[in-house]
């Protein structure tokens, strides 16, 4: 028997099924798009969440920062409640010293222009909710959804059902977005998960207190080199054969610690308890398993997560549904593109959703664009897929992440800035130039994967690859900033400079990798004349040729 509850509408123009990060900053970017849409927002947990143990997912880069900030005007929150972060950091075969001044880093030096952050979930997710609240969005909380019934082609509503404290009711509603992560309903009814072939799995858990790995040396040039911010704001990642382990820091004082890791590699059965985990930590990373000891404190929770990385073979529907976040597809934690593609599913779908309440028939619309935000995912996949064996090894990985940087920043982060995410016309116009990048990134990334596979893993002692003092990322970076508002000409000669300069990096890169790895790069070639050395700033532990004496130890990583 169905019963009436107050705080269920009827009906709404759009209810969002999942009320944690990508449910939330839709409803927001709804409302702050079309003010009079009617937003339905249906959460499993009851606000305010707890802070610090709630989700996994704390690391954004520049295009989520972008959208948190700039898209949804959240930047005041962000800079007050939240912290700035100091970009990603490597650190290769730190596991064999005790003194990090030791181990090999990778990391900028300095701040780069576009602003990232460390996100405390909890606090933030609290925050969204007095927000969409603020901005009129019917906010369920504490609610269960029992089911969900798709109307299929026509006007017919669609219906949800739900039931909170006992009460049950059905909301009709024009389009239902799931964004209800790997619990996705949506995705079960359809049996849209799709296996990627990237098989990793992860364990994270959050203690509160702070772990800064700045005190893991007393040697004061290395203390001194990194200016801007202290080390332990920035994603910090401990890199090794198969694995990576992040330390993260919250607003609220604590400490997020994960192990992710290629299942091939590493027995998943032995990580998957905290007691696990740090006998893990001590064999691999000894140096952070006494962090963590040394730290005390609570152990505020540990989770873990068994083959994380998924597709679907379908998000958008021109029948008025949706799938948004890990409900959709997820690629890995590596590299923080998690928010990414909430911030460019989210843009996508608000499009489709407000041109249909405008009455534009937009099925083949949504064909496009699940086909382009589809073809997005594909191509970062490349960079993770296969590539696991190789994040120990400094000079292969150094070089495969200056490349994703530049890959990231020069085309992905390019369209994002330039707002033309949702412009088919502009990007048509490019798609031979962009096709021919997608190509060459995955014949690199086979490359890597090679380089690793038959150079020796030289340890770099010391050795800083500073990312802030390459003039080649720098640049990129920094360009991000002048995008929004250009004209589609000078957007279009700019993307045409980075494809460029793409061409030449790969050609540059393969030149100081192994003659048996470079012949994966087959498509690389200068469209036109750069004359630029886009190594330039970068150590010549990285970019001697492979043919140079090294005089460097050899270590297993």
């Amino acid at each position: 028997m169905t019963s009436t509850h107050t705080s269920f509408p009827a009906d709404t123009d759009v209810a969002i099924v999942g009320g944690g990060l990508a449910g939330l900053t839709l409803a927001m970017q709804l409302r702050r798009e079309r003010p009079d849409t009617r937003v339905t927002v249906i959460e499993r947990n009851r606000h305010p969440v707890p802070e610090a143990a709630h989700k996994v997912g704390e690391s954004t880069v520049e295009i989520a920062a972008d959208y948190f900030a700039n898209v949804l005007g959240l930047a005041g929150h962000i800079e007050r409640d939240q912290l700035r972060k100091y970009g990603l950091r490597f650190f290769f075969h730190a596991g064999g010293h005790e003194d990090l001044s030791e181990a090999a880093e990778l990391g900028a030096s300095k701040l780069l222009t576009v602003p990232s952050y460390q996100l405390d979930r909890g606090i933030f997710e609290n925050h969204l909710g007095e927000r969409v609240r603020e901005l009129g969005v019917d906010f369920v909380d504490g609610a269960r959804v029992t089911g969900t019934e798709l109307a299929g082609a026509g006007d017919a509503p669609h219906r949800v059902h739900l039931e909170r404290d006992g009460e049950s009711a059905v909301i009709e509603a024009r389009w239902v977005v799931d964004a209800m992560s790997r619990a996705s309903r949506i995705r079960r009814k359809f049996d849209l998960v799709e296996d990627n072939g990237h098989h990793c799995s992860a364990v994270w858990f959050r203690i509160d207190r702070r772990i800064d790995l700045g005190d893991w040396s007393g040697d004061p040039e290395w203390r001194d080199r990194c200016s801007d911010l202290p080390r332990w704001l920035s994603t910090n990642h401990l890199m090794g054969t198969g694995y990576w382990v992040w330390l993260i820091p919250l607003a609220s004082g604590s400490t997020s610690v994960g192990i992710v890791f290629d299942n091939a590699l590493h027995d998943f059965e032995a990580l998957k308890s905290f007691d696990g985990a740090m006998a893990w930590l001590a064999e691999h990373q000894p140096r952070c398993q006494r962090a963590v000891v040394e730290a005390g404190g609570t152990l505020q929770d540990f989770r873990y997560l068994r083959h994380f990385s998924h597709g679907s073979r379908a998000v958008f529907s021109g029948q008025r549904w949706a799938l948004t976040g890990e409900a959709g597809v997820f690629l890995d934690p590596f590299y923080s593109p998690g928010s990414d593609f909430i911030a460019i599913s989210n843009t996508y779908l608000t499009d489709l959703i407000v041109r249909d309440l405008a009455g534009e028939n937009i099925a083949r619309r949504a064909k496009l664009y699940e086909r382009t935000y589809l073809s997005f995912y594909e191509s970062s996949l490349a960079l993770y897929r296969g590539q696991y064996p190789l994040f120990g090894h400094f000079r292969a990985m150094s070089a495969k992440t200056v490349w994703d940087y530049a890959y990231y920043w020069g085309v992905l982060a390019f369209l994002f800035f330039a707002r033309r995410t949702t412009d088919m016309a502009f990007i048509a116009r490019h798609g031979p130039e962009l096709e021919r990048l997608r190509a060459i990134n995955v014949e690199i990334q086979a490359m890597f994967r090679r380089w690793a596979e038959t150079e020796p893993n030289h340890e770099a002692p010391g050795v800083l690859v500073d990312q802030s003092a390459s003039p080649l990322l720098a640049r990129l970076n920094r360009e991000l900033t002048e995008l929004d508002g250009e004209s589609e000409q000078a957007l279009g000669e700019r993307l045409g400079r980075n494809a460029d300069r793409l061409h030449a990096l790969a050609l540059q890169l393969g030149a100081i990798a192994p003659a048996e790895a470079r012949e994966a790069l087959r498509s690389a070639e200068f469209a036109r004349a750069v004359d630029e050395d886009l190594l330039a700033g970068l150590p010549a532990a990285l970019t001697r040729r492979p043919e140079a004496a090294t005089g460097l130890s050899v270590s297993s990583g």
